[in-house]
């Protein structure tokens, strides 16, 4: 008969939901050890490659759900000493997209490992051969690799971290320089694209020598643009009153830029509210 203990009341009662919910006809037996604290016990109708399988899931998501957080924490604290409570809640945010985020970005950056898989492969090799499980011993002595997976993952989070503070210190700079010119322009509509398309207030196409004579009128260096960008570069040098942005992803990088860059001053809309389709159309031909 397969037995289980675990120290924490709160830590037992996600277990046993998590078993019958990975295998409902899994029957367990849970009374208090006055050394150990709760005790599992099996039946054995289960067969036991099915019965471990139930449990190292289960074990994994206790473990996720009630010691992920403070092994991240300690390690942001113990390894990578960082002390700010801001920066330690920003990095644990981080470090958890990254281990657990289902969208591109996160995928890309963890190079489409599953940190978690790793955790339950861990547990079923150690439970997989003894009929008496300790939790709390298996997680202090037993779960060496994951805890280096997570160091290694807060360090991309704190690299991710690093970039955000550069990148935003850099929208604030841009805000500033911004601020204290007056518009080149009054007003500039744009169609989003892998490069922004610029139209002049009557719907006329900037041809790019037109953006890069513009840019050259002012040091725009300073402020660290490149001369060959023709994104973001472009709308600083003419500073204008008003820049409609038009397309399909509200929520694309050099979009969100120039938003947090020109904040009010942006509107988007759909790519349909765009009022000048002739000179769009004319422009792709």
């Amino acid at each position: 008969m397969v037995e289980l203990f675990m120290e924490s009341d709160k830590e037992v009662i996600r277990f046993c939901e998590k078993v019958r919910q990975y295998n409902k006809h899994i029957n367990l037996h849970w009374k208090t050890h006055e050394e150990w604290g709760n005790h599992i016990q099996f039946d054995d109708q289960i067969p036991n490659q099915i019965l471990i399988s139930a449990i190292a899931k289960s074990l994994t998501n206790v473990f996720i759900s009630q010691r992920l957080g403070k092994l991240i924490t300690n390690v942001i604290e113990d390894f990578y000493y960082y002390t700010s409570l801001d920066e330690k809640e920003e990095i644990l945010e981080l470090t958890n997209w990254i281990m657990s985020g289902k969208d591109k970005d996160s995928l890309t950056v963890r190079k489409k490992e599953d940190p978690y898989q790793v955790l339950e492969s861990l547990f079923i090799a150690n439970i997989k051969d003894t009929s008496t499980i300790h939790f709390d011993s298996l997680v202090k002595f037993r779960l060496k690799v994951f805890r280096d997976y997570v160091i290694h993952y807060v360090g991309l989070a704190i690299d991710e971290y690093k970039r955000e503070e550069e990148h935003q210190e850099f929208v604030n700079m841009l805000r500033e320089y911004i601020s204290n010119r007056e518009p080149i322009v009054d007003t500039v509509h744009i169609i989003q694209g892998n490069s922004f398309s610029f139209y002049k207030q009557n719907g006329r196409p900037f041809s790019t020598m037109e953006l890069r004579v513009l840019m050259q009128k002012e040091p725009l260096y300073i402020v660290g643009l490149d001369e060959d960008e023709l994104n973001l570069a472009p709308l600083v040098a003419m500073s204008p009153r008003r820049i409609y942005i038009y397309g399909d992803h509200p929520s694309e990088p050099k979009t969100l830029t120039v938003i947090n860059v020109f904040q009010e001053k942006v509107t988007f809309e759909p790519f349909n509210h765009f009022p000048f389709p002739y000179y769009s159309k004319k422009e792709q031909h």
